[in-house]
């Protein structure tokens, strides 16, 4: 397949060949910074355990073309969710910022006095975004429509992705966690529940509200207060476990302990314990609740070809998408634009259901074609949440260094965290660079990152790209911190 590219594509003469780049230095290991071997000393981490890289933004417009530092700049390691700086630029520029995701709703049959005599089908077509609020308001228009009593069914079309659902506990063994949900054309809430907890002292429990509402699952409405002691409010402490929750029964959600007062207002997210039936579940449940009538069920079916949607919803733009995927490291909304980049119309022909390894051909080609002999990365499903997905921190310096003199380069710096401001890194150690610093951060159990721009008070731009891959590697996250202070310092003139 053909990507054209035109759009975004700049000038030959801001590359730089790979060849130029490795004899400036690239590949070239170099002494680390004293601060970064006391962190990586103090972690127990080895230094041939890092990988990295410190450069120009824009070598060809400074005219400083050799790193200010290489480490094993040209080993393949997996970057965690790093990666997902390689899916959101792929989205931007073959995309487009301001592409948006449509989901149809149809209407199969007449409506007459409030009643449609036929099913209801909503047929996703991959929106990451599509949370709670915005199924509010999908079904708020049904009911615009006229319709309060549907007679058949609620039909839900999946069909645009061609992924098999996963058990959600494959990966590290924690099924309930909410970024362990997995991709689906229609991924509703993150497939989870959001649990909000108040204590009432007054009558000695505290209340229970789950959103959505899902159909035909039991939940109680209220759990008792911990009981204090010599008349003082209980510390909050480890109030998930004080709750004892049982989520092993889809139909039931028990709490056999009890929440502490002093917690205060405590909200909790968790996936659903039965994934394939959550999006069935939170319509329904919705629907219900919302005053509207269910002659059959919820299920999985398909729209009758050439039936015309009663209506579209538009989700939010790529731009905005990005900022989460980026800022809070969402995997599900990762995948979901990974799997996107596969789900276009071919020669005029209808829309060809998307998977992952249609997705990394599309990758392949747009890298082959944007960055010649840079390595491409090895990718599994775009999120970094994997044990397989590999890139080598040059081809992820030089994917960034294109990137910055990019027409994509506002939106894609825009989405990453700001050191010590916001998203995953809000609670960064590091002074010297805080807010200074654009950096995607990523965490696996044997893999710590930190990659993307930074800013010097010289006014000077760099790219960093350090990657850890050891058992020890999250506690080595200050020794990636202690990199960017350097890379600030050091920026300067």
């Amino acid at each position: 397949m053909t990507i054209p590219l035109s759009r975004t594509r700049p000038s030959a003469g801001l590359f730089i060949p790979l060849a130029l780049w490795l004899a400036s230095g690239w590949a070239t290991a170099q002494a680390l910074p004293p601060e970064v071997e006391a962190q990586l000393a103090r972690a127990k981490v080895p230094r041939e355990a890092l990988a990295a890289i410190v450069v120009d933004a824009a070598p060809a417009l400074a005219g400083k073309s050799t790193p200010l530092l290489s480490h094993r700049a040209s080993v393949a390691v997996n970057p965690a969710s790093v990666m997902k700086l390689v899916t959101t630029y792929a989205g931007l520029e073959l995309l487009g910022p301001a592409y948006t995701w449509n989901t149809p709703v149809y209407v199969d049959g007449p409506i007459s006095n409030g009643v449609l005599q036929g099913n209801l089908i909503i047929q996703g077509r991959g929106d990451p975004k599509l949370v709670q609020e915005r199924l509010w308001l999908l079904l708020r228009r049904v009911q615009g429509l006229g319709i309060k009593t549907i007679t058949g069914d609620i039909l839900l079309d999946r069909s645009a992705f061609a992924v098999s659902a996963p058990n959600p506990g494959d990966f590290d063994g924690e099924p309930l966690r909410p970024y362990n949900a997995s991709p689906d054309a229609l991924l509703l809430n993150y497939k989870s529940v959001v649990m909000t907890f108040v204590p009432n002292p007054g009558n000695g429990t505290a209340s229970v509200n789950f959103e959505p509402p899902l159909a035909n699952v039991q939940t109680p409405s209220s759990v008792p207060l911990t009981a204090s002691q010599n008349g003082a409010a209980s510390d909050c402490g480890d109030y998930r476990g004080m709750l004892k929750a049982d989520f092993s029964d889809p139909f039931r959600i028990v709490f056999n302990g009890s929440y502490p007062v002093g917690c205060g207002e405590k909200v909790w997210p968790l996936a659903y314990a039965d994934p394939a039936s959550y999006a069935e579940r939170a319509i329904a449940g919705m629907w219900a609740e919302m005053g509207g009538k269910l002659g059959g069920r919820a299920r999985e079916g398909r729209a009758a070809p050439g039936l015309k949607p009663a209506f579209e919803v538009v989700s939010p733009t790529l731009t905005e998408v990005i900022r989460d995927i980026n800022k809070f490291s969402n995997n599900v909304m990762a995948q979901q634009l990974f799997l996107t980049l596969s789900l276009r119309p071919r020669n005029g022909s209808p829309d060809t259901a998307a998977s992952y390894a249609a997705s990394r051909e599309v990758v392949r080609v747009w890298w082959r074609e944007r960055f010649g002999d840079a390595e491409p990365p090895l990718l599994d499903n775009g999120s970094g949440l994997s044990r397989s997905e590999r890139a080598t921190p040059q081809s992820l310096a030089r994917m960034l260094q294109t990137a910055y003199l990019s027409g994509a380069m506002p939106e894609l710096m825009a989405s990453l965290p700001i050191v010590g401001v916001d998203g995953t890194l809000r609670r960064s150690r590091s002074r010297t660079a805080q807010g200074w610093a654009h950096l995607k951060s990523g965490t696996l159990r044997d893999s710590t990152a930190l990659a993307g721009y930074v800013h010097t008070p010289s006014g000077r731009r760099l790219v960093v790209v350090a990657i850890i891959n050891h058992p020890n590697a999250p506690a080595a996250r200050p020794a990636l911190e202690a990199l960017v202070d350097w890379a600030v310092k050091e920026g300067n003139p």
